[in-house]
């Protein structure tokens, strides 16, 4: 690495709070993947159904809908505090599922009432952890320290799908919820190392009063509002919500089901899949962490375009490498895009409202759970193939449709979306 790329890849960890938070962010996103995809292959396998292994899919993000809340409360409470409230609560589920699977009692339906009360707190933790890095760092290394914490996701992704499915294999659910379960504990353990970061708004504690509710509501109101309005961010947010959608749900959900059905492999090759599109998008985050000077918005029209050209391809291919190679090119093409949403939002968004800026982008996840019922359901009747290939159409029509009628604010470089 020359002298003049080390600096934008390593000045993040200049900041003690970031040497907590990053390893905290692994360790949490290590958990989230090797959880998804055992329990996805355990529906897979208990039911071999694939509508069921969507509704699981769906559950882990009904709490969508209210992450601008969760964001709310961490502008109030402080992040830090909030996500270690929140990564305890993940260790006491997982201990649940661990306990029953130990004893025998584990099944279908309790699988599905727990990881319903988690999908209620998970879908907030990268939203909150989003504008946590925001207090910590300099505005000037935000890019750079977005890419370097996104890096947490993509090689826990990587580390999930090759150990997950297969320590399912070799040992079975309840050990590997032992090691789930550790995780969670020891990442809630580093974010209690963070030093509290400085509070650019101090906000008093809700009156005992009829207007504390009203209150409430008006915050959130303000949240929601300001993210819509903001330059460039309502466009940041409907291609999140359009990647969930329509993205999404086969490079996630749906992994289980075509790695079983589409290519007729097991545990492994759902790993490998899985790993795939996770190197891809490792590789597009460190691109962007070494990177300096682009063009963050116009990166976010071409690199989503590019995203779903990969998908076409890849809902035709039955050949095994093939299939690899797409997933890691969709990976790097997913990883550019939805970090250019994050920046843009990031970049934006005023000091004391950003906790819910983020929650409304957590929020805009809810376009996952309703592409992977609908895709559920229409792979049932009219096939795998053509309901991919009518998913990734329909995303890059509404892509162009976004980029046309936001052009002003994605477009030209001295839009502030653009800015370097």
């Amino acid at each position: 690495m020359s002298t003049a790329l080390r600096p934008s890849a390593l000045a993040p960890f200049r900041i003690r709070n970031y040497r907590f938070q990053w390893p905290s962010d692994l360790l949490t996103s290590w958990a989230f993947e090797v959880e998804t995809l055992v329990l996805g292959w355990y529906i897979m396998v208990e039911t071999g159904s694939v509508l069921l292994l969507t509704v699981l899919a769906s559950l882990q993000f009904v709490g969508t809908l209210v992450a601008p809340v969760f964001g709310m409360i961490g502008d109030r409470m402080g992040h830090r505090d909030l996500l270690v409230v929140m990564r305890l609560a993940y260790t006491v589920l997982s201990s649940t599922i661990m306990v029953l699977a130990l004893s025998g009692h584990l099944s279908p339906l309790s699988v599905m009432i727990i990881v319903a009360i988690m999908g209620l707190i998970r879908p907030s933790d990268l939203g909150v952890r989003g504008a946590l890095l925001a207090e910590i760092m300099p505005a000037e290394q935000l890019v750079g320290a977005i890419s370097v914490a996104r890096t947490t996701q993509d090689s826990a992704r990587i580390a999930g799908a090759l150990t997950g499915a297969g320590l399912f294999a070799v040992l079975g659910i309840g050990f590997v919820y032992v090691a789930i379960a550790c995780l969670y504990f020891t990442a809630a353990l580093l974010m209690l190392c963070l030093t509290r970061p400085k509070r650019t708004v101090t906000t008093s504690d809700l009156p005992a009063n009829s207007h504390a509710i009203s209150r409430l509501f008006g915050d959130l109101k303000e949240g929601i509002v300001y993210a819509w309005n903001g330059p460039g961010m309502s466009a940041a947010l409907c291609v999140a919500f359009l990647a969930n959608l329509t993205a999404f749900p086969f490079t996630g959900g749906l992994l289980p089901y075509i790695a079983r059905e589409i290519f007729q492999t097991d545990q492994t090759g759902l790993g490998y899949l899985s790993a795939s599109f996770a190197v891809g998008s490792l590789i597009g985050s460190i691109t962007l962490s070494l990177v300096g000077g682009l063009r963050i918005a116009r990166l976010l029209i071409g690199a989503t375009l590019a995203w779903y050209a990969m998908l076409l391809i890849f809902v035709e291919v039955r050949t095994m490498p093939v299939a690899m190679a797409c997933l890691v090119l969709a990976g790097i093409a997913q990883s550019m895009s939805m970090i250019s949403a994050a920046v843009i939002l990031m970049r934006t968004a005023s000091a004391h409202l950003r906790g819910r800026v983020m929650g409304v982008r957590m929020m805009v996840i809810y376009g996952l759970p309703l592409g992977l019922l609908a895709a559920g359901s229409l792979i049932d009747v009219i096939g795998y193939s053509a309901t991919g290939s009518l998913y990734a159409a329909l995303g890059i029509i509404a892509m162009l449709a976004i980029a046309i009628r936001w052009r002003a604010d994605l477009w030209p470089s001295h839009a502030p979306a653009n800015a370097r």
